[in-house]
């Protein structure tokens, strides 16, 4: 749903209040959160991941169970971490400016949702100017 006119303007002088406020704090809500070092993870994850295959058959090839055993452990350490940091990115809490957002989820062939409701109930507050509880 659209911003009225109104509400662009607040959420202009919103914007301009932040950076006049704490512009290094607004300048860091607009950068993407951690893409250098979610790759650096990443690949350190990937790194570990054919270490322990190494450390794995190293193990199998001596015959010596702990070795093996410490080689897996590695691997899945290492996938843990190279996957934390791929679903890092995805995972990320604040919204990107540019994406698309999302269709309300009562749209549809589900009929009217709970979120067309709640949006319902609020466009009437708005309109009869004082609390609808």
């Amino acid at each position: 749903m659209p911003l009225s006119d109104h509400e662009q303007r607040l959420l202009q002088q919103m914007e301009q209040a932040l950076y006049a406020e704490d512009p290094k704090f607004a300048e860091g809500l607009r950068k993407p959160r951690g893409a250098q070092m979610d790759k650096g993870r990443f690949f350190l994850g990937l790194g570990g991941v054919v270490i322990g295959i190494a450390i794995l058959v190293a193990g199998v090839a001596t015959s010596i169970t702990l070795i093996g055993i410490l080689g897996f452990l590695a691997m899945i350490a290492s996938s843990f971490v190279a996957y934390r940091a791929w679903n890092g990115k995805i995972d990320s809490d604040a919204p990107k400016a540019d994406a698309p957002s999302a269709p309300p989820r009562g749209s549809g062939s589900e009929g009217s949702g709970f979120m067309d409701r709640m949006e319902d109930r609020w466009r009437r507050r708005k309109e009869q100017g004082g609390d609808a509880f």
